[in-house]
């Protein structure tokens, strides 16, 4: 088996947060949230990075980021273009922004030989959610017609801002097998618990106890096949709308129901923490430094 391949979202516009967050400095030395990931998936024994970002941004991602880890481990780069797109379909007048995350892991097809995992480039995930995905990837092998993925979970509570809603994967799951991902994209934090506010007549209450996809897979590329179908069956759909976009937790609840796929959800010690609004940066770099004062993080992280 090939050996595992850490795949990094890093394309989004961050339109909520006004800027290229993903270049935003966080730790004590300037280090931004994906140095950090970086760094717990080379200790955890991921071989290989790959991002995947844009052209626009390219000369300077590559100097500010992927220029601190390709004397650390292999680096690749993929593009995801907003008219990347399957044969008979185009990109409706007046869309902007690419086409979501099942186009951005689609963009890394060919990157990607063996068992990987994806995350977003601006979350923290944490050093034991590494750990427990690449000791999971191994496992990931077809069993009784249906393909096995994993996904690391956290608690919606600790995965709100102060500052604004947010868009979180709402998960249920039996037996440690996910079973239901629902895309909620408004949700608020509340005195109670939080709200999702998809449909302002008709709030879905939450109590934060909910487990949530953070975007932390651990795939095989069996996936790949799978995301090829379900991307063309979203154009055909959505394609004429300037702003729909596919997610993968939405294509992974459908190959769950279509029982073509098991996912194992890992738990993990960890703590996730995130940048939606420029507000949630102070509570970010004051959570980095602790970890750094704890001793969890050499500092410099590079040095």
């Amino acid at each position: 088996m090939s050996e595992p391949t850490l795949l990094i979202l890093a394309a989004g516009m961050g339109s909520r947060y006004g800027g290229l967050k993903q270049l935003d400095p966080m730790g004590p030395h300037g280090e931004t949230v994906l140095d950090y990931s970086v760094f717990d998936a080379l200790r955890a024994g991921f071989k290989k990075v790959v991002f995947v970002i844009r052209r626009d941004f390219e000369d300077e991602f590559k100097k500010k980021v992927g220029s601190k880890f390709d004397q650390r481990v292999t680096v690749e780069y993929a593009f995801q273009s907003l008219d990347d797109l399957p044969e008979g379909f185009k990109v409706p007048d007046g869309r902007v922004k690419p086409w979501g995350t099942t186009q951005a892991v689609l963009a890394a097809e060919q990157c990607i030989d063996g068992p990987f995992a994806m995350i977003n480039a601006d979350d923290f995930y944490g050093r034991d959610a590494f750990a427990q995905l690449a000791k999971n990837l191994p496992t990931l092998h077809p069993k009784e017609g249906r393909t096995q993925y994993s996904m690391v979970g956290f608690k919606l509570s600790n995965t709100l801002s102060e500052h604004g809603s947010v868009s979180r994967g709402v998960c249920t799951s039996d037996n440690g097998k996910l079973t239901t991902v629902t895309e909620m994209t408004k949700i608020f934090k509340t005195p109670t618990g939080a709200s999702n506010q998809d449909d302002p007549n008709h709030p879905v209450e939450l109590t934060g106890n909910e487990l949530v996809s953070m975007n932390f897979w651990g795939f095989t590329p069996d996936l790949f096949p799978q995301l090829h179908v379900a991307f063309e069956d979203f154009l055909k759909l959505h394609g004429e709308d300037p702003k729909s976009e596919s997610y993968i937790p939405k294509v992974v609840d459908a190959l769950i129901k279509s029982q073509e796929a098991e996912v194992e959800v890992l738990e993990t010690t960890s703590s996730w923490f995130g940048i939606t609004y420029p507000e949630d940066k102070n509570f970010v770099v004051s959570s980095i430094k602790d970890l750094t004062d704890k001793g969890e993080y050499p500092s410099p992280l590079w040095g």
